[in-house]
C-alpha cells in the first residue's frame, strides 16, 4: 500500500479523500491555487502545496503543476476525485510517464468511455442494451437525416465528446432536424473543440438509473447495487438515491450484470459508474447511456447502504490489490438518499451566489452523514463549481430515509448568500417524490410553480426580538458593566459574535434610565415592517452555535441566526432571510434615516460606473454596473442625494458589498429600501 497520496482536486471531495488516507494510516498531499489557501481540505491535510493561481487552467487542470507537486512532496500515487483531471487520458499518461500510480482505469479506459460513440460500440459488442440510433464517428448532416425514419421522433441529437447537456436537442418532427443538427455542431465545438455528433430514440419519462462497479487487475469484477439519479434540472442531478425504488430483484440482477459487461469490454480497473436510461413506463427495459470511468458525486449513497468504502477500494485496486469482496458479499440495507447543496438562487433563476460564508450549521444525529468543505469565515470562490455541501440521510426504507432528510436540511443553515437547500427541501415533499414516481422532467415541469418564502410578519417580528434581546440588550449590559469598572461606556466590547457600541455612542435614540419600546423599521429585500418591541417583549433563548429558540405570541420555534448592531441573518425551515434595520427609534423620538446604499446582488467585477463621489443622482439613474457570469447587473439610486462611490472598475467585489452610498437630500422623501438593482435585459 502506498504512504504518500496526492489529491488533485479540493472542496468537499478532497476532504472525503483525506478522511479515508487518514483512517488507512496513509499521508495525504492537498493541492491548492491562491483562492484556495485557506480552505478546509488544506487544513485538513498532512501536507500542502500551491500549484498555481485561482484560474483552475493555471492551477487544478495545469498537468505539470500536478505532477510536480506529486514529485516534490513524495507522493508515489495520485488521486483525481471527479471534475478536473478525473477523466483526462492525456493526465493518467503523464502520471504512468512520471511513475506515479494513477487512481483510476487506463488511459485507454478513459479514451474508450469518454467518447459516446466509441463506448456504445464497444458495449454493443458485449451484448449490453443501446438506446436505438445511430452511433458511429464522422456521421455528416446527410447521413444523420437519413437515419433519422428509421429511429422515429422524438430523436435526441447528442454531441460524442463531453456532457453536461451541452448541445443536446430533442427534436419532434422531421422539419426541425437541419435546424437542430446546425445548432448541435456549433454548441458541440464551441464546448468541446468538437463537432461529432451522433442520434438516438428520445424517451418521453427517462429515468437515469446508474450502477456502480469494482474492478482490479486480476480479472475480478463486481457491482454494488444501483442508485437513482432522475431528479436532474438541466442534465445536473440535485437528488440522487440508492437503490431505486423502480427495479425489481431481477431487473436489478439485469442491469447490474450488464454494468460489469461494460467494465470488462475496456479492461477496466478501478472504482466506475455505468449509467443507463430506463423508460418510466418499462422498468424492465435499460438502456446503457456512458460510462463514467471515476468516482462520482453520488457515491455516499451506495456508501451508505453496502458499507462499503469505495475510495479505500480505490486505493486497494492502484496499489495491484485484488478485491476484498466478491458478489455474494454485496447487501443492500436500508435507503439512503443524498442532497447537493449549490451556491445559487434558485427565486432568481438559479444564478450563482458565493462569498463570505458569515455562519454555516450542519445537521447531525443518527442516520446523518455530511460530506462538505465549508465552515463560517470562509469564501466561496465563483471561480469553481458552486457546490457546497452534499447532506445524505440513511433510513430503514425509502421513507424514512426522505423524512430524515427533510429534517436535515431543516437543520442546515449557510447564512452569507443564498443557497438551494429551500428548493431541495420543497422537491422531497413533492407528491412524485413522496411516490418514487420520478423521471429527468420533472423539476422542469413544477420548478416555475414552486413558491419560496418571503419575510412575514413573523421573521420580521423574529428579527426584532433578535435585535432586541442580544445587540442591543448586550449594549445595555455593556454599560452596567463598564459603570461598575468606573470606565468609558464608550468602550467597544463583543457579544454573541456582533460588535456592540457604547450606547451614547450608537446615536439611535438610547437614553439612560427606565427601558421604554422599541419601535424597528426592518426591510428585508422589497419587503418592509415595523415591529413594536415592548421592554419585555417575547422570548429569545440562545441554544449555541448561533441557534436561537425564540417564541412569538406564545409559538416557540428554533431558528439559526447571526445577528449584527444592524441586521439579521435568520435562516428557518430551509429559507434564508437577510433582514436589516431601515430605522430604528425608540417610541416618541423623531425618525431619523439611514444613507441608502447600492449592494452588490452577487459576486462579480464592477465593469462601469457611472457617476463619481460628490456628484447628484436621481431616483432611477444608474450608478454602477456589476459583471458576473457574463451577465451585467445595473445598480440604480432608489433615492435622490449625493452618492458617494466604494468600488472601481475592475474590483472583484462579494455578494452583498456596499458598492455606493447615496447621502438622502434634505426635504426628499426618498425610500424605505436601501437597496437598488435591476438586471440588465
Amino acid at each position: 500500500m502506498f504512504d504518500t497520496v496526492l489529491i488533485a482536486n479540493r472542496g468537499e471531495i478532497a476532504c472525503r479523500i483525506i478522511k479515508t488516507l487518514r483512517s488507512m494510516g496513509i499521508r495525504s498531499v492537498a493541492v491548492y491555487s491562491d483562492a484556495d489557501a485557506g480552505s478546509r481540505h488544506v487544513a485538513l491535510a498532512d501536507v500542502a502545496k500551491r500549484i498555481g493561481p485561482a484560474a483552475a487552467a493555471q492551477s487544478y487542470l495545469s498537468i505539470p503543476a500536478v505532477i510536480a507537486a506529486a514529485l516534490e512532496t513524495g507522493a508515489q500515487a495520485i488521486h483525481p476525485g471527479y471534475g478536473f483531471l478525473a477523466e483526462n487520458a492525456e493526465f493518467a499518461r503523464a502520471c504512468e510517464e512520471a511513475g506515479i500510480v494513477f487512481i483510476g482505469p487506463s488511459s485507454h479506459a478513459i479514451e474508450v468511455m469518454g467518447d459516446k460513440i466509441s463506448a456504445k460500440t464497444a458495449v454493443s459488442e458485449r451484448g449490453v442494451p443501446t438506446v436505438p440510433g445511430i452511433a458511429r464517428p464522422g456521421l455528416t448532416d446527410n447521413e444523420l437525416v437519413a437515419a433519422a425514419p428509421s429511429i422515429g421522433y422524438p430523436m435526441l441529437i447528442k454531441p460524442s465528446a463531453g456532457g453536461g447537456g451541452k448541445g443536446m436537442h430533442v427534436v419532434a418532427a422531421a422539419e426541425a432536424l437541419p435546424a437542430a443538427i446546425a445548432a448541435a455542431r456549433r454548441e458541440a465545438a464551441a464546448s468541446f473543440g468538437d463537432d461529432a455528433l451522433f442520434i438516438e430514440r428520445y424517451l418521453s419519462t427517462p429515468r437515469h438509473i446508474e450502477v456502480q462497479v469494482l474492478a482490479d487487475e486480476h480479472g475480478n469484477v463486481i457491482h454494488l447495487g444501483e442508485r437513482e439519479c432522475s431528479l436532474q434540472r438541466r442534465h445536473q442531478k440535485v437528488i440522487e438515491e440508492a437503490p431505486s425504488p423502480l427495479l425489481d430483484e431481477a431487473t436489478r440482477a439485469a442491469i447490474g450484470e450488464a454494468a460489469c459487461e461494460t467494465a470488462r469490454s475496456v479492461d477496466y480497473r478501478g472504482a466506475g459508474t455505468v449509467e443507463f436510461i430506463v423508460e418510466a413506463s418499462r422498468p424492465d427495459e435499460f438502456f446503457f447511456m456512458e460510462m463514467n470511468t471515476r468516482l462520482q458525486v453520488e457515491h455516499p449513497v451506495t456508501e451508505q447502504v453496502t458499507g462499503v468504502d469505495l475510495v479505500e477500494q480505490q486505493l486497494r485496486i492502484a496499489a495491484g490489490l485484488p478485491l476484498s469482496i466478491a458478489q455474494s458479499d454485496v447487501t443492500l440495507t436500508g435507503h439512503s438518499i443524498e442532497a447537493r447543496v449549490y451556491a445559487e438562487d434558485p427565486a432568481t433563476g438559479f444564478l450563482p451566489t458565493g462569498g463570505l460564508v458569515t455562519h454555516v450549521t450542519h445537521p447531525s444525529g443518527d442516520g446523518v452523514r455530511v460530506d462538505t468543505a465549508i465552515a463560517s469565515g470562509l469564501n466561496v470562490s465563483i471561480d469553481y463549481d458552486p457546490m457546497l455541501a452534499k447532506i445524505i440521510t440513511w433510513g430503514e426504507d425509502r421513507e424514512a430515509a426522505r423524512r430524515l432528510l427533510v429534517r436535515a436540511l431543516d437543520e442546515t443553515a449557510v447564512l452569507g448568500f443564498p443557497t438551494n437547500i429551500e428548493f431541495m427541501r420543497k422537491l422531497l415533499e413533492l407528491p412524485e417524490v413522496i411516490a418514487g414516481d420520478l423521471d429527468t422532467g420533472l423539476i422542469g415541469r413544477v420548478q416555475d410553480s414552486l413558491e419560496y418564502a418571503t419575510a412575514g410578519e413573523r421573521e420580521f417580528t423574529e428579527a426584532a426580538l433578535l435585535l432586541h434581546h442580544t445587540t442591543h440588550g448586550a449594549a445595555e449590559r455593556t454599560l452596567e458593566a463598564n459603570a461598575s469598572r468606573e470606565t468609558s461606556p464608550d468602550t467597544a466590547q463583543t457579544f454573541a459574535g456582533s460588535r456592540v457600541t457604547g450606547p451614547w455612542a450608537r446615536g439611535d435614540g438610547w437614553r439612560y434610565g427606565p427601558n421604554s419600546a422599541r419601535s424597528y423599521r426592518l426591510q428585508c429585500g422589497d419587503q418592509n415592517s415595523v415591529v413594536e418591541v415592548p421592554p419585555a417583549a417575547g422570548s429569545v433563548r440562545a441554544l449555541g452555535d448561533r441557534r436561537f429558540s425564540v417564541t412569538v405570541d406564545g409559538e416557540t420555534r428554533s431558528v439559526t441566526a447571526l445577528v449584527e448592531n444592524d441586521s439579521v441573518s435568520l435562516a428557518v425551515d430551509g429559507a434564508t432571510f437577510e433582514i436589516r434595520i431601515a430605522r430604528a427609534t425608540y417610541s416618541g423620538s423623531a425618525e431619523t434615516s439611514n444613507d441608502p446604499h447600492l449592494d452588490s446582488p452577487m459576486p462579480g467585477t464592477v465593469v462601469l460606473v457611472h457617476a463619481e463621489s460628490g456628484a447628484q443622482v436621481e431616483i432611477g439613474d444608474p450608478v454602477i454596473v456589476v459583471e458576473a457570469m457574463k451577465m451585467e447587473h445595473v445598480l440604480r439610486a432608489t433615492v435622490a442625494g449625493t452618492v458617494s462611490i466604494r468600488a472601481g472598475v475592475g474590483e472583484q467585489v462579494a455578494r452583498g458589498q456596499t458598492l455606493a452610498v447615496i447621502q438622502v437630500d434634505t426635504g426628499e422623501t426618498g425610500s424605505d429600501t436601501g437597496t437598488g438593482t435591476e438586471e440588465a435585459s
